[in-house]
């Protein structure tokens, strides 16, 4: 039976820390989730696409997997994102996952060729078949376009390490559905569905917003499942200025998160964010610091402050 939160509640899609000259810098990778872990997130999923897996080698993937593992220690679930659009190399990178000490593989949908449904189900069962560990599906349409169906998603359940799913979808009420009729664990991978997903049954989230403030995010959370709803949705309503500028503003998650935290740069076909970006994107979050902070340790969040790097 699949636990209610396999990989924890309040999980961060990480950056990926470069050097000033563009290398994976493996030791600030390691400060930021000691970081996350110290301020609320009690899961770290990296290697995605806020970590700039199109565009690190599968080298680095696995070196960035080991000197995280190695950081949190054992009881920190790991979540290494291992999706392409190739099965073959899909599975390579699942088993490199593996040996590298992950607790799970978070598998996209294949992108691009855009396979049917039967194709996409024989790929993620193909994965699940290769390695030990379970995994968690990724279902967001709008980057890949390719659904994951619920059909799919019931058949899919059955299988023994198939045991979640990032939902990028914006279809509540599909996943509604899932959520009801299979043990499937459900992650709300888009912050602004953070609370509902979870009041309608769901695991938790994967969110990149929690790279600057995870206190506040799992302060949702805490509140929901203590009974308040109403301080769930005030909080949540404190999280929305910062979650739009992060993640609707026109540019990608990864950009707005290594403004704000100052963490260094992005590869190309990404480029930094401008100063008066940054400056808004810093506003926001000083403002939500002085919001929770006002009602009490309950929200706390660890403080930016300016010039404090990720990454030297």
């Amino acid at each position: 039976m699949t636990t209610p939160h396999p990989f924890g509640r309040a999980l961060c899609a990480m950056i990926t820390p470069f050097t000033r000259d563009g290398e994976l810098d493996a030791e600030a990778a390691a400060r930021h989730a000691l970081r996350l872990t110290a301020d609320g997130c009690d899961g770290l999923v990296l290697n995605g696409t806020t970590g700039e897996s199109p565009t690190t080698s599968d080298a680095e993937k696995t070196a960035l997997v080991r000197a995280v593992r190695e950081a949190v220690g054992p009881d920190v679930p790991v979540v290494a994102g291992v999706g392409s659009s190739d099965t073959r190399h899909t599975v390579e990178l699942a088993r490199a996952a593996e040996r590298a000490g992950a607790d799970g593989v978070l598998v996209v949908s294949p992108y691009y060729s855009r396979p049917p449904a039967r194709a996409v189900e024989a790929h993620f069962r193909k994965v699940a078949d290769a390695v030990g560990v379970p995994l968690m599906l990724y279902d967001i349409p709008g980057r890949t376009g390719v659904r994951i169906g619920t059909e799919s998603l019931l058949r899919l359940a059955g299988h023994p390490r198939i045991v979640a799913v990032k939902d990028c979808a914006y279809d509540l009420l599909g996943s509604s559905k899932v959520i009801a009729r299979t043990p499937l664990a459900y992650y709300s991978g888009c912050e602004e569905l953070n609370l509902p997903l979870y009041a309608v049954g769901g695991a938790g989230y994967v969110s990149t917003v929690a790279n600057a403030a995870p206190g506040p995010l799992r302060a949702v959370l805490d509140a929901f499942d203590a009974g308040d709803t109403a301080e769930a949705a005030r909080l949540n309503g404190l999280l929305l200025p910062l979650t739009e500028l992060m993640m609707a503003s026109g540019l990608p998650g990864t950009v707005t998160a290594k403004a704000l935290l100052d963490a260094g740069g992005v590869r190309e076909p990404l480029l930094p964010a401008d100063r008066e970006t940054a400056g808004r994107l810093r506003e926001a979050y000083e403002t939500l610091l002085a919001a929770v902070t006002a009602r009490g340790p309950a929200a706390a969040v660890g403080p930016v402050p300016a010039g404090a790097r990720v990454a030297p």
